[in-house]
């Protein structure tokens, strides 16, 4: 199993005064000290946390970088400038703390196909992060993504409240049936979105997913005990 770091929340920190630290480029270099494979960053259209110059600096890193993007002309335009290894296409609202749910495949199919269509001609592998639903798999392989990412917020969320075993189960059977319908398309799999220390065990148990992507809990951890050490104690929660 795989873990990306998601890095996001470094910037968010530096932008809330507008500081030159800390630096999204040291901190993922912690990050893979601690054992990350992958760095991953959202670029959002408002620039609320990680910015131009922070995607080419993290560029520059000796690892696997997964641009998050929301599906615009403008997003896509930087993305065969900077050429990541993976991009993954994420849903975007302006006044959203963070990304809500998945992408809707089925109802922006057309939009998506020449986007995915250009960045994979570029060379870039490109991953669609979606709900755990049948018909979003079915988009997902229609417009021929490499990956998906499964968004795990439902299952995380359900997971925070005691005495809801059921629920929790119940989400991650959709996660589990979700993994196995995506592969049999031979669409590659990946998930993530609020998992944490305590609930990621059991994701990282699902056959068939190959990387869990967090970034939050690791940057929560981290302001106690440094983003090397939070890394290395999530690679260690997942097994």
């Amino acid at each position: 199993m795989r873990l990306g770091v998601n890095i996001d929340h470094i910037a968010t920190l530096r932008q809330a005064r507008q500081e030159i630290f800390p630096d999204p480029v040291a901190t993922a270099q912690a990050a893979i000290a601690g054992g990350a494979d992958g760095i991953v960053c959202h670029l959002r259209e408002d620039r609320r946390h990680i910015q131009d110059k922070d995607v080419f600096n993290l560029r520059k890193l000796k690892t696997r970088l997964d641009l998050e993007m929301a599906s615009t002309d403008e997003m896509v335009r930087l993305a065969l400038k900077l050429k990541p290894e993976m991009v993954t296409i994420v849903p975007e609202k302006r006044r959203e703390v963070t990304t809500e749910g998945g992408l809707d495949v089925v109802r922006h199919r057309r939009k998506l196909a020449p986007i995915v269509e250009r960045l994979k001609k570029a060379g870039i592998v490109v991953s669609l992060f979606i709900d755990p639903e049948k018909d979003q798999i079915d988009g997902s392989a229609e417009l021929v993504a490499d990956f998906i990412e499964l968004h795990t917020g439902r299952y995380a969320r359900a997971s925070y409240v005691k005495g809801r075993t059921a629920s929790v189960a119940r989400e991650l059977e959709k996660v589990g049936l979700a993994t196995q319908q995506a592969r049999w398309f031979g669409l590659r799999v990946n998930a993530g979105h609020g998992l944490d220390y305590q609930n990621v065990g059991a994701i990282a148990k699902i056959a068939g997913i190959e990387e869990l992507n967090i970034g939050f809990s690791i940057v929560a951890r981290a302001v106690m005990v440094g983003m090397q050490q939070a890394v290395a104690e999530m690679r260690r929660a997942i097994g």
